[in-house]
């Protein structure tokens, strides 16, 4: 298996379509004439809040969490987006000032920060998403990522005819090494005879590099790509869309990460999204913000979820696929026996 690491020099900013207008600006949103009984925000990655992925699904989970309690985005839940890592400690340090009751941290690239703002504001509760921070005032969130990249996995390679699958990492790191590990041991277990490119893009909101190293996954004959990259991951769903318009018998599929990324494959009749991973950070920040709501905040607890606690899990497999009884049969298979025990999906990528 080969990693390489593709140069940054493209420079475009995150092409996410809106731009929104919180952007960590220290006096955003301050002053505000509503506030509701009990207040919750969230502080994004770089990936930006409509990444169609992780800081997306979270915010999601605010969303819901304000319906279930009459609240609304700027009267009891709402985002700071942070445009670079320099952004994170000024935005959790301007919603604690704006008296919010929980402060979410969205990703463990803000570990540093939300542990450096918690230990300072010490009557403040905070959630880190994707890490773990053993501080009193912090609730640490982290998920089993590799059992549902495991699934996807298994849909992959099963669905390849090539036997050359890809994977494409955002920032190397551990949580990305559980996307990695997983997917692989999954592939690995479904077909043995396939080979699968594991290359790293080096950042999570550079969709042009994503569809760079896409581009030349699909060249090299790969027939099916994953990706857990955030908003870089965008790049591999414009290439396989472009590839299947251009020729639409064309053989390729793309998986997406995190939620189900389904909508970013149609072309025409066509859809070229064969799965995606799950990750259930909406459900997760729903209900530690109902529990801080509720005067049950779990500070200084670390809570994993995985498939056996339904915090992970695959999307329906596309139907387009010939061999969907096949995969669907497969994947119930392995989490009936990563559910009860049977077996551990590999949490670090074999060397």
């Amino acid at each position: 298996m080969k990693k390489r690491k593709f140069g940054l020099a493209l420079s475009l900013v995150l092409a996410a379509g809106t731009v929104l207008g919180a952007c960590g600006k220290k006096d955003d949103n301050e002053g505000s004439s509503k506030k509701s009984a009990f207040n919750v925000a969230m502080v994004t990655d770089v990936g930006g809040v409509d990444d169609k992925s992780f800081n997306q699904s979270a915010w999601e989970g605010l969303q819901a969490f304000g319906k279930a309690n009459g609240l609304e985005k700027g009267n009891g839940i709402d985002y700071l987006q942070s445009q670079s890592d320099a952004d994170y400690a000024t935005n959790l340090n301007s919603l604690v000032r704006q008296k919010n009751d929980l402060v979410f941290g969205i990703g463990f690239m803000m570990s540093g920060a939300v542990e450096e703002i918690a230990k300072q504001q010490t009557d403040a509760h905070f959630a880190i998403v994707d890490s773990v921070i053993n501080l009193p005032n912090v609730a640490s969130i982290t998920f089993k990522e590799q059992e549902s990249s495991f699934l996807a996995g298994l849909a992959a390679g099963k669905a390849t005819k090539s036997n050359k699958i890809g994977f494409i990492g955002g920032v190397e790191g551990e949580i990305i090494d559980h996307f990695e590990a997983g997917f692989v041991d999954g592939v690995k277990a479904a077909n043995p005879k396939a080979k699968v490119d594991v290359q790293y893009a080096g950042a999570f909101d550079k969709p042009e590099v994503g569809k760079t190293i896409a581009s030349k996954m699909y060249a090299s004959g790969a027939d099916v790509v994953f990706h857990a990259s955030g908003g870089t991951g965008a790049g591999l769903f414009t290439e396989a869309r472009e590839l299947k318009e251009k020729d639409p018998s064309k053989y390729i599929w793309a998986i997406g990460v995190d939620s189900d990324q389904s909508s970013e494959g149609v072309v025409g009749d066509h859809n070229v999204v064969l799965t995606s991973a799950l990750k259930g950070v909406a459900a997760a920040v729903q209900d530690i913000s109902t529990k801080a709501k509720e005067d049950n905040f779990p500070g200084g607890q670390s809570l994993v979820y995985g498939l056996k606690e339904n915090g992970v899990g695959l999307s329906e497999i596309n139907k387009e696929v010939e061999n969907k009884a096949e995969i669907d049969a497969l994947v119930k298979e392995w989490t009936d026996k990563i559910k009860n025990g049977e077996y551990t999906v590999p949490d670090k990528p074999a060397k």
